[in-house]
């Protein structure tokens, strides 16, 4: 069983947190993040944050640790932030932004031209003779993983060639083709 939620968080140098009216608030050099909770209670002490939980209840157990993940994650984001990388497998799929759009062409008639939130900086790199790499930077690790996810989905990687848009460090289950 985990007992995640008893470690205390550390709050490093220029990151600020306050806890009011069930609402915690972190701020940092990157932004500022808040997160409504309910069914524990946040202190901050000296320079760290506890977060407790009432009573041995299943609910009160599993908020324990979900608060304390998410309290951390917000900390970890607002003083050094969150990056996830998307990699292009295929034959002429490629990868451009302007700003905050970014240009996919991935073999469907026309290119996907997607909007991003303004909190997520977007980089892409296509070297010859590799494949393309999509690089979403943002305080907010939610935000990232959304949008990571979202851009996975126009074209998952498929199973027999391993085609698609797939995280960098990614895994893929491959299957065998047909035996003649």
């Amino acid at each position: 069983m985990s007992r995640i939620g008893n470690n205390p968080v550390a709050i490093p140098e220029g990151v600020t947190v306050e806890v009011n009216d069930n609402v915690v608030t972190v701020k940092g050099k990157l932004g500022e993040l808040t997160q409504e909770y309910s069914g524990v209670s946040i202190k901050v002490e000296d320079s760290q944050i506890w977060v407790t939980r009432p009573s041995d209840s299943k609910e009160h157990k599993a908020k324990h640790g979900l608060y304390r993940s998410l309290v951390r994650n917000m900390v970890e984001g607002v003083s050094k932030g969150w990056t996830k990388e998307l990699e292009l497998v295929g034959v002429g799929y490629r990868a451009s932004n302007q700003g905050q759009k970014l240009d996919l062409a991935l073999g469907f008639s026309h290119n996907i031209v997607m909007n991003l939130a303004p909190e997520v900086k977007v980089e892409t790199a296509s070297e010859k003779g590799k494949n393309p790499i999509i690089k979403l930077t943002s305080h907010d690790k939610q935000l990232v993983g959304q949008i990571a996810a979202k851009i996975r989905s126009f074209r998952k990687p498929e199973p027999y060639k391993g085609k698609g848009i797939k995280f960098v460090g990614e895994q893929l289950r491959r299957k065998a083709g047909k035996s003649a």
